[in-house]
Order: structure tokens, then sequence, then C-alpha cells
């Protein structure tokens, strides 16, 4: 290995040797001493080359360096650290393993701010920048919070196909391509596959995957690619034993990135509260007296709240119950997918559940129809082509148990925990209407 260690992990005893490999951030030259930052993943560390002590060959391969050269250093702790960070070391040999061409495109350490169609133009630059960078060391943490939480309540991974022979929810909403000479389609969620585990007995499952929206949508919230981490589980009640894995799921990612992404956080100048359980739950039709109350007028059973709505909500919530997440349940059936639950004695409603974090919806979900019967009656009830369905409806006949879920948008969720205002932020390399590239 070209290294040896992280600059975090580098010791600071006097005289300790270490390997460190890196990009060149910035240089100093002052008359007596060359001083050359160099950062890694998991932060910078000053080399600082003393003119009058320093071995010539060193000086010479310290004083050709220049920012973005990628370098890795043999080097000793000083006896006396001086950096203001306490991360130094003195070179005893550099080797430049890359040299940068030219000065950057655009300004990486953030002195001078870049439109944001820029920084996505140069986007593998733009993510040398540490504030960029810790967005997603702080995502793939959320991650990790979540798989480690699922694992211990015995959840398996799985994979769904992305590929669809039909549209997974109908609309056009939908990326359609050519597979073999035959129309297939991007899934727009992997819900309906997600159910055919529960019909296999697989019993609790989760996946980390992307989906797909041909939404023409240009705005800072939306993106025509997304990933999520889905869950379902069999054996349920109702909902609401949906909602208790969700809101435990999310205090668990969030107490994992509030542990261990502590400087990542200060960048943003953010400190997540891990919620407090139970999250609080707004249902409906209570919720249209709550949205009437602050000046709203929705039409009551067939549409439930606008993103002004949503926003509203999430302030309602804040002010009375101190939370910035919540659910919002049983929502209106007639704006629902046919395989939701509606609830038998008030069919007008939906066992449909979204999780909001500060006035956004981050993931949504709930109880699933298992009865053959049903899901055949509500699919014909809201227009469908119930033939173009026997793919995924055939294997309820042979029974299913009870079951639901959810799928969290990791980005979503993600611009919510740092206050990020556009979502292209929180994607490595977002797609959009207008970008496909790079």
């Amino acid at each position: 290995m070209l290294r040896v260690e992280y600059i975090k992990d580098i010791s600071r005893e006097p005289g300790k040797k270490a390997r460190i490999g890196g990009r060149v951030v910035r240089i100093n030259d002052l008359k007596s001493a060359r001083f050359v930052w160099v950062r890694d993943i998991t932060g910078a560390m000053q080399i600082t080359l003393l003119k009058n002590k320093a071995d010539p060959e060193v000086a010479r391969q310290v004083e050709g360096l220049m920012p973005n050269d990628f370098v890795v250093i043999d080097g000793h702790v000083p006896e006396q650290i001086k950096a203001a960070s306490g991360m130094e070391l003195i070179p005893d040999k550099v080797s430049v393993v890359s040299k940068s061409e030219g000065p950057s495109p655009i300004d990486i350490e953030g002195y001078n701010e870049s439109s944001i169609d820029k920084r996505l133009d140069w986007r593998s630059l733009d993510l040398r920048n540490p504030r960029q960078a810790a967005i997603f060391i702080i995502q793939s943490k959320l991650l990790e919070g979540m798989q480690r939480y699922l694992y211990s309540k015995r959840f398996m991974q799985t994979f769904t196909p992305s590929l669809m022979g039909t549209s997974s929810e109908g609309g056009s909403e939908v990326f359609g391509l050519t597979h073999f000479g035959k129309r297939a389609y991007l899934r727009q969620d992997p819900q309906l596959h997600r159910q055919l585990l529960m019909v296999a007995g697989f019993e609790k499952i989760y996946e980390i995957g992307p989906s797909w929206r041909a939404e023409l949508s240009n705005t800072p919230m939306h993106l025509t690619e997304h990933r999520t981490c889905a869950a379902e589980l069999s054996f349920i009640e109702s909902e609401k034993d949906i909602m208790e894995v969700e809101q435990e799921l999310l205090a668990h990612a969030l107490k994992a990135v509030a542990e261990d992404c502590r400087e990542e956080l200060e960048l943003f100048g953010v400190k997540p509260d891990v919620p407090r359980l139970p999250f609080p739950v707004l249902e409906f039709p209570q919720v249209y007296d709550v949205l009437e109350e602050l000046g709203f007028k929705p039409d009551r059973g067939r549409e439930d709240y606008n993103k002004q709505g949503e926003q509203a909500l999430g302030t309602y919530v804040k002010e009375k119950y101190g939370s910035d997440f919540f659910f919002v349940n049983r929502f209106p059936y007639a704006i629902k997918p046919f395989y939701v639950m509606r609830v038998d004695d008030e069919p007008e409603w939906a066992r449909s559940v979204d999780a909001i974090y500060k006035g956004l919806e981050i993931s949504s979900g709930g109880q699933r129809e298992h009865r053959h019967s049903k899901i055949v009656e509500q699919a014909r009830g809201k227009g469908m082509d119930t033939e173009s369905l026997r793919w995924f409806s055939e294997f309820f006949r042979y029974g299913a148990p009870p079951h639901g879920g959810f799928s969290i948008g990791i980005e979503r969720l993600t611009m919510r925990l740092l206050d990020i205002q556009n979502i292209r932020e929180t994607a490595l390399f977002p797609r959009t209407p207008d970008r496909l590239m790079p």
C-alpha cells in the first residue's frame, strides 16, 4: 500500500514515523520554512520543511509541489508540534503520485463561491471541498446506523429488480426503455417486489437502492434518480407497527451521526438531537381541522395537503409537541395506490403513513393489502388493467401474511438533517431533467 495511515489516526508522539497519502491543498512559503497542507478523507495535516535543516533532496521535492498534486509523504512527528491544528509532520521523503496540470476551474476550498451548476459540472473537484465531502460522510453514517438497527432486528438485506416489464405504480412519471426488443421501465419504487418477498415468507427484509421518477421538475426538492432505504415486515397488526419500527430506525441513525460525525456536523453548524419516541401522529380526518386552523382549505376526502400545508404542519407540530419528526396517518384512500390497505370499517381512509421531518416528507409507507380479492377489487376500482397486474396479484391467491413497510428517501433525510436548501447537494452525481453528466 502506498498509504499506511490516515491523517486522523496518526500518533502525536514526538519522533513517531508515519506515511500519509493525500492532496496538496495549500502552500505557504516563508524565508526559513515551507508549509504544505495535505488533505485526505479524514482531515488535513501540516507538512513543515525547515529549509536550513532539510535534506537537499527532500527540499527539492517539497519545493516542486503545487495545489492539487497527489502525494505520498514519509515523515516524523516533530519534538514540538506548532501547527494550529495539532497535526504536523517533518518530511523525510516526498513522492508525487499525480501532478496537477494547472489551477482548478472551481474554487475547491470555498473561498469564492461558485454556482451550483458549475460545481456540479466539475463535481469530482467540488467533492474535494471538506464541506461537500462531509455531506456524504454523514450520509454514509446515516445508512450505517439504519443497517445496524435493521440487522439487530433480524431484517435480511435483499435486492429487487430495477427493470420492470410494466410500470410499477401506473401513471406517466416513468422512464421507458427497450429491453431486447420489448418495452421495459425503470422502477418508480421497489414496493411490489418487496411485497412478493413477504408472500415468499421472508418476513423481514430491507433494501437500499435507486428508484426513478420522470417528473419534469427543476426544483430544489426533486431528483429524477434517488435512493431509498426501504423495509418490509410481516405479521403486523396495523400500520402502527410500521411506525414503531421506522421511528426506532430513524432515532438509531441520528444517534450514530451525532456520536461519530461531530467534526463534519460542525461544518454545517448542526447539532442534531436524537428524536424522542414515540413521534407525534396526526391522523385524517383530524388533519383537515388542523389545516383549516392554519388557514388552508383542503377538499376533504379528495386531497391531502400541498407543500405549503406540509411545511405549516411541521411548524405546528414543532410548536405543539417540540418534535421535528411526526407521522401523518390514515390518508384519503382516493389519492392512494391500489395496494394500500383500507380501514375496513371506514373505507374512505387508507392505512397509509408519511413521515415528516422539519416540514418535508421523507418517507411513505403503511400497511399493504394482503387479501387477493381486495387487491383485484382495488386495482379495478383505480381503473387499472387487472390482467397486466397478474404477475403481482396471482401470488396472493396462495396466502400472504399481513404486512407493511416504508421507504425513506436518503437524499431528503440528509438534506433536512443538515439544513441544506438544494437536494442536488446531497446526491453525489445528481440526475435532474437537464443533467445526465458527469
